[in-house]
């Protein structure tokens, strides 16, 4: 069975930061990308960031972009997005996904639970 687990949300003050984790298990993840979307209390889901397989495709949302930072580890099945300066429009529940291919888009083959990130101000 193909799991998704998403740990590292939790409860912050604005401009703290925190490393969000997907533990990727059930699944040979070769050639997938993986990433993250988050959504918001009524709004949409929003793209995050991307990386593929080799790390060398990466790509970020234009409201993240220069705060936060995706890695990833292939032997620990682990992808990681550290997340600085965090602004209350951060506030969302965080969602790993992975798909096959060089990155991660609306539709993908796997996605986790979610994990709640909450900024206050």
């Amino acid at each position: 069975q193909v799991q998704l687990v998403e740990s590292g949300g939790g409860l912050v003050q604005v401009g703290d930061s925190l490393r969000l984790s997907c533990v990727a298990s059930g699944h040979t993840f070769s050639s997938y990308a993986m990433g993250w979307f988050r959504q918001a209390p009524g709004k949409e889901r929003e793209f995050v960031s991307t990386i593929s397989w080799g790390s060398g495709s990466i790509r970020y949302g234009d409201s993240v972009k220069g705060r936060f930072t995706i890695s990833r580890d292939n032997a620990k099945n682990t992808v990681w997005l550290q997340m600085n300066n965090l602004k209350p429009e951060d506030t969302a529940v965080y969602y790993c996904a992975a798909r096959l291919g060089l990155t991660i888009a609306s539709q993908n083959d796997y996605w986790g639970q979610g994990t709640q990130v909450t900024v206050s101000s």
